[in-house]
This record gives C-alpha cells, sequence and structure tokens, in this order.
C-alpha cells in the first residue's frame, strides 16, 4: 500500500506543470499557445529566458526529489526507484492538470537520474551544452544527452537494472522529440 501510494504522489509531482504555472504567473499567458505550444521549460525560455530558467529548475527538482527520497527509503531497492523514476516522467509527459499533454520529459528525467548518478548526469549536461551552443538546437541537444544517458551511467557505474530503464527512458525521449527530428531534417527547427 505504501509502495502505491509513494508511485501515485511521485506521478502527481511529475504532473505538476510548472511550465504553464510559471508562464500563467508572470506573464499572464497561456505557454501552449506560443512559440511550439509545448507546455515545457524549452517554450516558456522563448517568452522569457529568466522564467524558462525557473521552469528548467522546477522540472528538473521534480524529477530529482522523488527519487532522492526513494533512494533512502529503499523499499524494492532498484525495482522500486526505476517504479518512481518511470512515474515522475510520465507524469511529466502525460499530465492530468493538463488533459495529459505535458512536456517531453528531458529536465524531470536529468533531475531523477541526477538522484542516482550525478557525474553521468553531468556528462549528459555538458554534451548538451557543447551541442547547443555549436547548433542553437535544443531538441538536437536534448536528444543527443538522452543518447550519452545510458553510456555515462555505464561508464560511471550503476545497477544492470537501471542501465536498462535509461536505455527505455532515453529511447522514450527521442521518441517524443519525433516532430522535432522531422523539422530539423527539413530545416524548419526553431533555434533557441
Amino acid at each position: 500500500m505504501k509502495i502505491a501510494a509513494y508511485l501515485v504522489l511521485s506521478y502527481i509531482v511529475g504532473a505538476i506543470p510548472f511550465a504553464y504555472i510559471i508562464a500563467k504567473l508572470f506573464k499572464g499567458i497561456d505557454i501552449r499557445k506560443y512559440g511550439s505550444g509545448n507546455p515545457g521549460a524549452t517554450n516558456v525560455y522563448r517568452v522569457s529566458k529568466s522564467l524558462g530558467l525557473l521552469a528548467l529548475l522546477c522540472d528538473a527538482l521534480k524529477g530529482f526529489v522523488p527519487v532522492f527520497l526513494a533512494l533512502r527509503i529503499n523499499l524494492f531497492s532498484d525495482w522500486f526507484v526505476i517504479a518512481v523514476i518511470l512515474a515522475v516522467i510520465l507524469g511529466h509527459m502525460f499530465t492530468i492538470f493538463l488533459n495529459f499533454k505535458g512536456g517531453k520529459g528531458v529536465a524531470t528525467g536529468c533531475g531523477a537520474f541526477l538522484a542516482i548518478n550525478p557525474l553521468a548526469i553531468i556528462t549528459c549536461l555538458l554534451v548538451f551544452a557543447v551541442v547547443l551552443s555549436i547548433t542553437k538546437y535544443v531538441s538536437l541537444s536534448s536528444i543527443c544527452a538522452a543518447i550519452v544517458l545510458p553510456i555515462s551511467l555505464l561508464f560511471f557505474g550503476c545497477s544492470n537494472e537501471i542501465l536498462i530503464f535509461s536505455v527505455i527512458i532515453a529511447a522514450i525521449v527521442i521518441i517524443r522529440h519525433s516532430a522535432n527530428i522531422k523539422r530539423l531534417f527539413n530545416g524548419t527547427e526553431n533555434k533557441i
């Protein structure tokens, strides 16, 4: 019962649409009607750099905190942690508060895996920053960071279960960027 309650709570925390809330609170706008229409931190950044960074931080924290606490609770070791990561990321991607239409899960996933292996996430963030500085495409930078996640976890060490799960999460993030990938190939993707 406690496990189910924690997973539901993790989903609800992940489902908090910080990008939507921050844009509404500080700019009085529905972020889904601006830029890419995505209720995520990158789209808020297009409206306001400082608010975009705030949304990014909040999205990362909502991934970090439930996983960090799950690691301390350690009810069923890696399987419990994996379930919590999945709950917060799915909460972000399919938020109950916005008719199950949320962000792409990059910042929330980053926060979740930061709780597990900070060095692996620092590596992913470095890859993200380098690709972004060269291309100015957040989507391409996110995809590259997602690809590097399992590689960096393998290098810096984690359980086989977490490693396999990171491959699945990386694939989900890439699939969530399928429209961006098409726009990248067509030359119509928005730069930051």
